[in-house]
């Protein structure tokens, strides 16, 4: 009944979220006013926050409150990475699999990204470039967050969903393997993809990713032949 009582009340609360449009990063109404609004007892609300955070939907600040995360609901390694013994193989189908969808997605941001969008993207690709020159290991996260950037500035709100997860393989590949011979050319087709993005041309943006994801996979294959 119990766990009945908790699973009902994280229903009503994302209906909630839903009904009031809050966005990713804004605080919640504290717990007093959830279990008022929602009609059950403050310790119910407590439980049905723990779930939502082991949800990745909720982030509790120790001292602030109650916020919707930005993870999106997308928990740790929702596709079970570490669990899969061949990584090599893994990381391998994932550059696929980015092949597939990236470039069309590039395609999409340059019809309908927004002008914070694309200076957000430029702002990564200058930050990517700096952490390559200075050898340090930011431009991994920069990436990430460049390509997921991408995703939300497509528009289609799958992937912007689905490339985070994707994009772990660039985490993988930078953790387990030398990439420095594609830091030059990431450098130039980030240049390109952006630049591309920015003009809203949607043939160049296509071109630009499909190479950048073209060369991500060329390397990977040399890497793992040498080892």
């Amino acid at each position: 009944m119990r766990e009945n009582l908790v699973e009902n009340t994280a229903g009503k609360l994302l209906e909630y979220i839903r009904l009031k449009e809050f966005n990713m990063g804004d605080k919640l109404p504290n717990e007093y006013a959830l279990a008022e609004e929602l009609h059950v007892g403050r310790s119910t609300i407590r439980e049905v926050v723990k779930v939502l955070v082991a949800r990745n939907i909720l982030q509790v600040r120790q001292g602030s409150g109650t916020y919707i995360s930005e993870g999106k609901g997308i928990v740790k390694d929702p596709l079970g990475f570490s669990l899969i013994k061949n990584k090599n193989k893994m990381i391998e189908d994932l550059f696929v699999l980015r092949y597939i969808l990236e470039p069309p997605m590039a395609a999409l941001a340059a019809k309908n990204a927004t002008e914070n969008q694309i200076s957000h993207m430029i702002r990564l690709k200058d930050a990517i470039e700096v952490s390559f020159k200075n050898n340090t290991d930011e431009h991994v996260a920069l990436d990430i967050e460049l390509h997921k950037t991408i995703a939300e500035a497509s528009g289609n709100i799958a992937l912007s969903h689905i490339v985070p997860i994707i994009n772990e393989s660039i985490a993988l590949f930078n953790e387990n393997y030398n990439v420095s011979n594609l830091k030059t050319e990431t450098i130039e087709l980030h240049d390109d993809l952006v630049n591309a993005i920015a003009k809203h041309d949607e043939l160049n943006a296509l071109d630009a990713m499909t190479v950048h994801m073209a060369n991500n996979r060329k390397e990977f294959s040399k890497v793992i032949q040498s080892n």
